[in-house]
Parts: structure tokens; C-alpha cells; sequence
């Protein structure tokens, strides 16, 4: 056991060298230390989860519904948003900037539901208790760090008071295997991010203005220099071409992870007849990692005009607003 808690500690150093950062260094040096400390009380923690891990992460694919409003079953023009929440930290904060200017149909990625750090709030429920609408949450990631009594999740919520048809959770084949527990890192500690679970899109099928109308609302994988996301990126389009008629209006949106060559995707996505709320313009969405956030629409439903708002407050994200209207 020593000899290959040794050799991944080696590999540890490697990896970390490659990334030629000072903060990456330190952080496996952390890793490093601390699981020579704890591993054996983690070996022993992970063996114990073990018999259950298949049917936890089989549980996760069951997106959750909660219906609070009578749907609006006639609007012809919807205001879009989309905003990474940052996990809900200024839960008060987001929901008045919400509240100052309702939308129609809210897509939120890093949504807490459960964890230590928001104080064990179930955010995504609580912002459609606030703001009166109906509720569609996937599970992204269960946070083994974050857990006291009970589960600890943060994933992606949509929420709107169109009618809702049907939820599902689109599971990506393609991940990083950066978040995911070892027996040689302590799941315990913050600092160390440790996951069960991997990137989804949350796909929610809507009624608006007589048709169906499908929404993605994804978060992208950020351990990656942008190969990842394109492969995500192509399961939800070939998800779209394999369950609806190709003339069927959707929107992509949420927080693409685009801050290597942003360009690339807002050319991919236009090649498959998909217009941005944006439109050609590549605009800062973070406080400090340029284009990361878009919502995009194909169909018979075009982009009256959309914003990136800097001037709200809650998120190292700026959430986009749009106003979306049916054509016909």
C-alpha cells in the first residue's frame, strides 16, 4: 500500500508540474500531504460508500419537478435568462436582481441544494417559491465536502412559468476525470473539490405559443482547454437531432465554459441554425474569465434584443437577458 500511495503521489507532482502554475503546485503539495495524513481514514471511508455508489449515481439521472404555479399557457414574447448563481451564496442578493426584472424562463447552473457552504438551503426551491415559478433541477455533482447529515448536490435548475411537459437529465459521455474521489485524497476538505457525478444538461420540453419548445440548459466542463466542451457540445446536438424533428425550436444556454476560443463555438452553433441572444458579439460574461456564459435559439423563434448585465450583484458571473418571440 505504501509503495502506491508513493507512485500516486509521484504522478500528483507530475501532473501538477505540467500545469506550470505556482497555485496548482502548491495545491497537489496540499494534496499530497493531507493524504498521507488521513489515507487510511479515507480508504476506509470509500470502502464503505462503495456498495452504494452505483445506485447514488443512478439516482442522479432523476431530475426533480416541483410545480408551484398555474402555467401561462398564451404568451407569444418570453424574457430568457441564463446565470451561473455561483452556488447561491448571496441566495438574497439573486433573487431581488431576478425579481427586479422577472423573466419568463430562468437557466441557473451551479445551483446548491443541500450543501454546508449556503447553510444547507435548498436554493433552486427557494428561488421559485420567490419568484413564482415552476421548478425542473437536475443533480450535476454530489459534494462530498459539503455533507453533514444528509446529501449535498449542486447541479443546474430551470425555472418558468411555461407549461412544463416532460424534464430529463442528459449525462455527458465525455468528462474530466479531475473531480472524482480517491481513496489517497481526503473528500472531507473543501480545498479538494472531491465529486461523485459529471456534467449534464438539464433538458427541460416546454409549451410556448402552441409548439414544443426544448431547452438545454448546460454547464460545461472548466478543466479543460476546450476540447471537452466541444464533445459536450456535440452530444447535445446530436441529443436534439436523435429526439425531436429537425424544424423543432430549442435554446442552448448556461454557462459553456468558452474562455478558450469563445469564436469557435459561436461559429459551430450558427453552422447548426442557431442564432445567439448576443448576436456576432463575443462580451465578457465573468468577472474576470471573458466569455464563458450564452443562450442560444434555433426554430421558429428569433432574438428581440439581449444583454449582458454587469450591473447585477450575487455571482462571479453576469447573467444574459434576452426577449425571445414566436414568428408565427
Amino acid at each position: 500500500m505504501a509503495c502506491e500511495l508513493h507512485r500516486r503521489i509521484k504522478i500528483a507532482l507530475c501532473c501538477s508540474l505540467k500545469e506550470t502554475t505556482l497555485l496548482n503546485l502548491s495545491r497537489c503539495l496540499v494534496v499530497c500531504i493531507a493524504g498521507l495524513l488521513l489515507w487510511p481514514l479515507t480508504a476506509r471511508q470509500t470502502k464503505a460508500k462503495g456498495a452504494s455508489t452505483a445506485e447514488r449515481l443512478a439516482s442522479f439521472d432523476v431530475p426533480r419537478e416541483i410545480k408551484i404555479i398555474s402555467p401561462v399557457l398564451d404568451l407569444r414574447s418570453l424574457r430568457v435568462m441564463s446565470w451561473n448563481i455561483d452556488r447561491g451564496y448571496q441566495l438574497d442578493q439573486i433573487a431581488d436582481e431576478i425579481a427586479k426584472e422577472p423573466a419568463d424562463l430562468c437557466l441557473l447552473q451551479e445551483v446548491d441544494w443541500g450543501t454546508a457552504r449556503v447553510g444547507s438551503t435548498d436554493v433552486g426551491a427557494e428561488l421559485a417559491r420567490r419568484l413564482g415559478l415552476d421548478l425542473a433541477y437536475a443533480i450535476e455533482f454530489e459534494e462530498l465536502s459539503q455533507e453533514h447529515s444528509s446529501p449535498a448536490y449542486t447541479g443546474q435548475a430551470t425555472l418558468t412559468r411555461l407549461p412544463l411537459r416532460r424534464s430529463r437529465v442528459l449525462r455527458f459521455e465525455n468528462q474530466s476525470g479531475f473531480w472524482k474521489p480517491h481513496s489517497w485524497i481526503p473528500s472531507s476538505i473543501p480545498l479538494m473539490q472531491r465529486r461523485l457525478g459529471s456534467r449534464v444538461a438539464l433538458v427541460t420540453d416546454l409549451q410556448f405559443a402552441g409548439q414544443l419548445l426544448v431547452v438545454y440548459n448546460a454547464h460545461l466542463e472548466s478543466r479543460s482547454y476546450g476540447r471537452i466542451q466541444m464533445n459536450q457540445l456535440d452530444e447535445i446536438l446530436a441529443d436534439l437531432r436523435s429526439h425531436y424533428p429537425p424544424d423543432t425550436p430549442a435554446i442552448i444556454g448556461g454557462d459553456l465554459n468558452t474562455k478558450y476560443f469563445p469564436s469557435i463555438f459561436l461559429h459551430k452553433l450558427q453552422r447548426e441554425g442557431f442564432h445567439s441572444a448576443i448576436g456576432e458579439r463575443i462580451e465578457r460574461s465573468h468577472t474576470i474569465a471573458m466569455a464563458l456564459d450564452w443562450i442560444f435559439v434555433r426554430g421558429h423563434i428569433r432574438w428581440e434584443r439581449g444583454t449582458i448585465r454587469r450591473d447585477w450583484k450575487g455571482s462571479d458571473h453576469y447573467p444574459i437577458l434576452a426577449e425571445l418571440v414566436a414568428s408565427h
